[in-house]
């Protein structure tokens, strides 16, 4: 799994240079827009380090994209079918969260399918970016147990439980269990968008 997760480093590095120069930004006026310094900016296009996922979330922004998108971007070229040793795979640097692009790439669907295995005791928190509107999910929790905010609203999921929730919100992502919390994300994109 680890040279599928490095091969996605690589993947993330590309995309982001070819998302930056697409939009005629240098390094400088990525990092200025961003927050992110420029020397870890050109350490992720060179794919030296992985970013952790609100520091990517804070690029995407940046280039007015959203996460999934962005990943999205990284993808091989279209096919009705992938098999799991060919869906892409990520791990955040900083929680150890592991991200499954589960959906075959290019289909024209609005829809992706990701599997998420979060670590116990991690948490992660998205700030509200305005790339993300039009954008859904629903959570759906398999194993373990989740803590959520969205907003200002807090829910408790269990095995089974199913939470939807708008991308454009702040999300707190938490496992305050023992054991890792497994669970698929169903993310729907508004057609455009």
């Amino acid at each position: 799994m680890e040279n599928v997760i490095d091969h996605l480093d690589n993947a993330i590095g590309e995309n982001l240079r070819r998302q930056r120069l697409a939009q005629g930004l240098t390094l400088e006026a990525l990092a200025e827009a961003s927050g992110v310094s420029r020397a870890m900016i050109s350490r992720i296009e060179r794919g030296e380090t992985s970013p952790t996922a609100q520091l990517l979330a804070r690029l995407c922004a940046a280039l007015g994209t959203s996460l999934s998108v962005f990943f999205a971007h990284t993808e091989t070229p279209a096919s009705p079918f992938r098999a799991r040793d060919d869906q892409p795979v990520w791990r955040d640097p900083d929680t150890g969260y592991i991200r499954r692009s589960v959906s075959p790439p290019g289909t024209g669907s609005n829809v992706d399918l990701i599997e998420v295995e979060f670590p116990p005791g991690a948490r992660v928190a998205f700030a509200p970016q305005t790339a993300n509107a039009g954008i859904t999910q629903h959570m759906w929790l398999f194993e373990g147990e989740m803590e959520m905010r969205v907003g200002d609203a807090e829910y408790q999921l269990l095995p089974g439980d199913c939470l939807f929730m708008p991308l454009m919100t702040g999300i707190t992502f938490q496992n305050p269990g023992r054991t890792p919390a497994r669970y698929a994300i169903v993310l729907e994109r508004r057609a455009g968008s």
